[in-house]
C-alpha cells in the first residue's frame, strides 16, 4: 500500500462513542437548557465508553503499528451538542486516550451534511434519520443502538485484533437477489443464483467501505498475526455461494472468513468469530446479533422498504 493512500476515515456521533443516555433522556424530557446545565456541571466527570468505543479504540490503535509515518485511520466526531456542552465529550476523549482531533458541533442541527466534506467512508450514529441521509449521499452508514460498551472477552484468542463482519445482500452487494427471494421464494432464489453464478453481483452501500478496509489490511503483513480480520456472515448456502465468491474475486477484495449459514441465527456465529461490529440490513438479524456483539443496522434494500 502506497503511503500516499488516504487514510480510512470513520465518522461517529457522540451517542455511539460514549454512553450518554442519561443526559439524552434529560434533553428529551426537559429541553436544551436543562441539558446544557447538566453537561456544564459535569464537564469534569468522564463519560463511560459506549457501544462503539471498543471498535474506535482498535481502529485508532492501528496507527501505532502501521508502517510509515502517515496515519492509516482517522476518526471524526460529529455531535449535535454545542461547542460549550461538547466540552465534556472532548474531555472524555482525552481522558480515554483517543486520538480524535477533528469534530463538528452543530448545536442541534443535523450532522449528516458534514460527513462527505470530511471524506468519511463509514458513518455510525444512533440517529436513524442521519444514517438514512448518509446512505442517500453514498456513504456506508449504520444505526447503532446506544448501550454501554460490551465487556471484554479475554478468553478470545485474538481479542486485540480488529474484527469486522458483514452481511452480503443489501450490504456489501446490491439487493437484487434478495428481492427475488422475498418476491418468489427460496427455490426461485436458488435457481436465480445458479443461473447467474458467473455474473458479478452489483455493489451495495458498503462496497466502498469494504474496499477501503481491504486497502488498510494491505498495509500490514497477512497471516494469523494480522491486526485486522474480516468475515462475510450470510444467510446464503450452497449453491448460492458461488456467485458471492466469484464477485469478491472479480472485485479483488479480501474477506478472511466466509460463513454461509443457510438461515441459521447469526448471533452465536458472530460471537464465535469475535466481531467488534457486524453490519446487516435485516432488523431481525440485528436483533439476533445484538445479543452477542455490537451491531449496526443498515436501513437499505428490500428488507427496509416502506409497506
Amino acid at each position: 500500500m502506497d503511503t500516499a493512500t488516504p487514510p480510512l476515515v470513520v465518522a461517529i456521533t457522540a451517542r455511539a462513542l460514549f454512553h450518554l443516555e442519561d443526559s439524552h433522556g434529560l434533553f428529551e424530557a426537559k429541553g436544551v437548557k436543562a441539558y446544557a446545565d447538566y453537561q456544564r456541571q459535569r464537564e469534569d466527570d468522564m463519560l463511560a465508553p459506549g457501544i462503539a468505543f471498543p471498535l474506535v479504540r482498535k481502529l485508532l490503535a492501528l496507527n501505532a503499528i502501521a508502517p510509515g509515518a502517515a496515519p492509516r485511520v482517522e476518526v471524526i466526531l460529529l455531535s449535535r451538542n454545542s461547542a460549550d456542552t461538547g466540552l465534556r465529550i472532548f474531555n472524555s476523549i482525552q481522558h480515554h486516550g483517543l486520538d480524535i482531533r477533528r469534530a463538528t458541533f452543530t448545536s442541534g442541527a443535523p450532522v449528516w451534511p458534514y460527513i462527505r466534506p470530511f471524506g468519511a467512508q463509514l458513518f455510525l450514529s444512533a440517529n436513524p434519520e442521519s444514517v438514512r441521509r448518509a446512505l442517500e449521499a453514498g456513504v456506508a452508514a449504520a444505526t447503532i443502538l446506544p448501550a454501554p460498551a460490551p465487556e471484554a472477552t479475554p478468553e478470545h484468542p485474538r481479542r486485540d485484533q480488529l474484527r469486522i463482519a458483514f452481511d452480503g445482500d443489501a450490504v456489501i452487494f446490491g439487493d437484487e437477489s434478495e428481492r427475488v427471494s422475498r418476491e418468489h421464494g427460496v427455490e426461485a432464489f436458488g435457481r436465480h443464483e445458479r443461473e447467474r453464478a458467473h455474473e458479478v453481483l452489483s455493489g451495495g452501500p458498503f462496497r466502498g467501505f469494504l474496499a477501503a478496509l481491504h486497502d488498510l489490511q494491505a498495509a500490514f503483513p497477512a497471516g494469523d498475526d494480522a491486526p485486522i480480520r474480516t468475515a462475510l456472515v450470510t444467510a446464503r448456502s450452497a449453491p448460492a455461494h458461488e456467485r458471492v465468491i466469484r464477485t469478491l474475486r472479480e472485485w479483488d477484495v479480501r474477506l478472511d472468513e466466509a460463513l454461509f449459514l443457510g438461515g441459521r441465527e447469526k448471533g452465536p456465529f458472530l460471537e464465535a468469530f469475535g466481531a467488534d461490529i457486524f453490519f446487516d440490513d435485516s432488523p431481525h438479524n440485528i436483533d439476533s446479533a445484538r445479543r452477542h456483539v455490537a451491531a449496526g443496522h443498515v436501513p437499505h434494500g428490500v428488507a427496509n422498504s416502506e409497506g
